[in-house]
């Protein structure tokens, strides 16, 4: 792979990635607000970043490349949620960041270099507020710090929002002390029951656009090589991070490259939990559906596309994999090559993503595989497979694991494989009857088949 392009927001094209210093290679993606589980629509960047990851460090080198996902761990729904179960909100957040990491493992999620949260970094957040308000960037109005919109040149250029625009956007109850509509929350104080910190700037706590600000400058530096988060968050969120910085820091961008994944729909329609539409990993994997199926469920479609999350996309998902899985199995007893990733299936990752021109890819290394004549060509094949779903996170549990063979004994498996194979043998000669008798006694032994191009795949029913 000789290029990684991808699509930036802020220029609103596809962009050959080129970091600033490819010995420190930097990524922050804006992560969960911990007062909730998480559901299949929040794991959507989670896992499209993991992918980015992943294919940076294979690039760039593992030690070269640093990603940053942070907690917001103070905010209203949090304080509420606290205050409902009277507890401290570290009850809350703790709780749910544990399922979130539940969770994400689950999904094969690696872990980021770092996690900053809100709390952890409460002195860089009142710093990251005083340094804006003594630059004339920011103002105190009864007991809130808020941003001056009209001092910032080119607000609203990532968004591609006019002033007019976003101060009509903002005239529903605005704020009496604001001077201008279109100024956001920096700091803003606290009720008796709810969290507070002291700053120069009266007691309270943070506003959700400064937090990361914060965050990113003391995980990574004031300027970063990609920012990423869903594409809800392009408006106010990520504008308003661009606010500050630029005027934090005129020298540098906050981040050179904008990179935001699409929505997650559940039957057509945008999955929210105000909506109630919304379905868990953990639910999913109560009903025995694997973390992996969920994971390739979610890169399934182009990440900047909308993706419709239906009983149909799980249960492909599970089939594709255990095409690939099935493979695997009839490949247990050849070694597998040590073997580069495969051109196409880095060409396809490093032109923004494209997952789903990288799963084709391994289709047909799949069927090269079933095509293969000398233990040599299997080899290659099947080590081609292993390094692919590597970089993409998939296939590296054990194949018999997968199907659930591990209670059945290796005589009985091999008993099923060969009635198998033997079944397999009269399809390919036409001799139907003999295929269906066989079948036959295949399901009266409790197994579960199914056909795919690359041939016979099972498990035991239930």
């Amino acid at each position: 792979m000789s290029q990684i392009t991808l699509y930036d927001t802020a220029a609103r094209k596809k962009r050959a990635f080129i970091p600033a210093d490819e010995r420190r290679v930097t990524m922050y993606v804006c992560g969960p607000t911990v007062y909730g589980p998480a559901h299949i629509g929040n794991f959507r960047p989670a896992v499209v970043f993991d992918v980015l990851f992943r294919l940076l460090r294979h690039h760039y080198g593992a030690g070269h490349v640093l990603y940053a996902r942070n907690f917001t761990d103070v905010d209203d729904k949090i304080n509420a949620a606290a205050a409902e179960a009277g507890v401290d909100i570290s009850v809350i957040t703790g709780k749910y960041t544990a399922i979130y990491h539940a969770d994400s493992d689950a999904l094969g999620i690696m872990r980021p270099t770092f996690e900053p949260t809100a709390t952890g970094h409460m002195a860089e957040i009142i710093e990251t507020i005083d340094a804006l308000i003594k630059a004339g960037h920011a103002y105190v109005a009864e007991g809130h710090v808020l941003f001056a919109v009209d001092k910032c040149e080119g607000y609203g250029a990532l968004s591609r929002r006019s002033q007019d625009d976003m101060i009509a956007g903002a005239r529903v109850e605005v704020a009496p002390y604001k001077k201008n509509p279109a100024d956001f929350v920096l700091w803003k104080p606290s009720s008796e029951d709810e969290p507070v910190w002291q700053s120069p700037f009266g007691p309270g706590r943070p506003g959700w656009h400064t937090e990361c600000v914060a965050m990113i400058g003391a995980a990574l530096g004031p300027s970063i090589d990609i920012h990423g988060g869903g594409m809800d968050l392009v408006f106010p969120h990520h504008e308003n991070e661009v606010a500050q910085a630029k005027c934090l820091h005129h020298e540098a961008p906050l981040a050179r490259y904008w990179v935001h994944n699409g929505f997650v729909s559940m039957d057509s329609e945008k999955m929210s939990k105000s909506l109630g539409n919304i379905i868990r990993p953990s639910e999913l994997l109560a009903r025995g559906v694997k973390g992996e199926v969920i994971r390739y469920g979610l890169l399934s479609g182009h990440y900047r596309a909308p993706l419709d999350w239906t009983d149909r996309l799980i249960e492909q998902s599970r089939k594709s994999l255990d095409r690939f899985y099935g493979v695997l199995r009839r490949l247990s007893d050849v070694k597998a090559a040590d073997v580069p990733t495969p051109p196409a299936v880095l060409e396809a990752l490093g032109d923004d993503l494209n997952t789903p021109k990288a799963l084709a890819a391994l289709f047909e290394i799949a069927g090269r595989a079933n095509k293969a004549e000398t233990d040599a060509e299997r080899g290659q094949a099947k080590g081609e497979l292993l390094t692919s779903g590597a970089l993409m996170g998939f296939l590296q549990a054990d194949p018999d694991h997968w199907f659930g063979l591990d209670s059945v004994d290796a005589g009985r498996r091999a008993e099923i494989d060969a009635l198998l194979d033997e079944r397999q043998a009269a399809r390919l000669a036409k001799d139907f009857a003999t295929a269906d008798a066989l079948r036959a006694r295949i399901d009266a032994m409790d197994v579960l088949v199914d056909d795919t191009p690359e041939g016979p795949v099972w498990r035991l029913k239930g």
